[in-house]
């Protein structure tokens, strides 16, 4: 991984959909000691766009987890649900630019990837709003059939993507009426100044779809990082939806052990047994190189059951 420039801004951005495990220990942990060993800030950023999938007092234990184990973030922390307004703005320009259509598909009609059905999309420059007595719909930018999207990743490598084949159309406002992730993201990276994304390798696909609204609407792209998530024995994702266990704070030290090993990095001396020490050596010997360059790595491997 080439050296960042100064002006290096990182983030972790969580879900409040239950505490922390061992997969988002992980995520957090990569994007912390990258932004620290390039002295650059690191930020954290709630992602609380989705009330239906939240849950009582995650953000809270969320937060507080994180700062048990020693990752403390340079700035007021983000709260997605106050920035609708923003939001609004971004689809008000996309609008203008007769980028966005309003898709009515029923479930039936959604295609492959959440696609619409192709019936929807508006001339360009025609309004979005649907007509009195219209059920509800979605709001989707409209990307050109021939549209591909290319990147470098730092540790996946060269991504090639026929986004107006494989991920068309995609979803920025939801029917539901709440705002979409892959809009959200976009618009507080910008908003944040977010130079550098380091995240699990489940987002490698959302990538082309946030570079392509990136470039509607005239944001700079971040350079991308997607590391190996961590696996149960079924070969499923740490979630909460997948009964990962929480993270138990008192045993921080062991916790950022386990990360480290799973991120290929140098194991701290035995002797360091209290957080801080841990990561400042960690923060030191910090070697991006080192991490699989792979997709996924089943828990097994640490010795976790799951």
């Amino acid at each position: 991984m080439p050296t960042p420039p100064v002006s290096y801004r990182g983030r972790f951005a969580p879900s409040p959909t239950g505490p922390l495990h061992l997969g988002s220990l992980i995520a957090a942990l990569a994007s912390f000691l990258d932004a620290r060993h390039y002295a650059g800030a690191w930020l954290v950023r709630m992602e609380d766009l989705d009330p239906p999938r939240e849950e009582a007092g995650a953000a809270e234990r969320i937060l507080t987890s994180l700062q048990r184990h020693g990752l403390c973030w340079d700035e007021p922390v983000l709260y997605q649900s106050t920035r609708y307004a923003a939001y609004a703005q971004a689809l008000k320009t996309l609008q203008q630019a007769g980028l966005l259509f309003t898709c009515r598909c029923t479930r039936a009609q959604i295609g492959a990837e959440g696609t619409c059905c192709g019936a929807c999309r508006h001339t360009p420059g025609a309004p979005v709003a649907g007509r009195a007595g219209d059920r509800p719909g979605a709001l989707r930018l409209a990307v050109p059939p021939d549209a591909r999207v290319a990147f470098t990743d730092a540790l996946q490598g060269t991504q090639h993507s026929a986004l107006g084949q494989q991920l068309a159309d995609f979803v920025v406002k939801r029917k539901d009426g709440l705002y979409a992730y892959q809009l959200a993201v976009v618009v507080d990276d910008f908003h944040q100044g977010i130079s550098h994304v380091v995240r699990g390798a489940d987002l490698l696909d959302s990538t082309p779809r946030q570079i392509a609204l990136q470039q509607a609407l005239g944001y700079p792209t971040p350079a991308y990082c997607h590391i190996p998530l961590i696996t149960t024995r079924s070969g499923q994702k740490f979630s909460k939806q997948n009964n990962a266990p929480a993270l138990d704070d008192s045993r921080a030290a062991h916790n950022l052990r386990l990360a480290l090993d799973f991120l290929g990095q140098t194991p701290p001396p035995t002797e360091l047994t209290a957080v801080d020490d841990i990561l400042r050596f960690a923060t030191a010997g910090w070697a991006p190189g080192r991490i699989p360059g792979v997709l996924s790595i089943p828990a097994a491997q640490l010795g976790v059951t799951a």
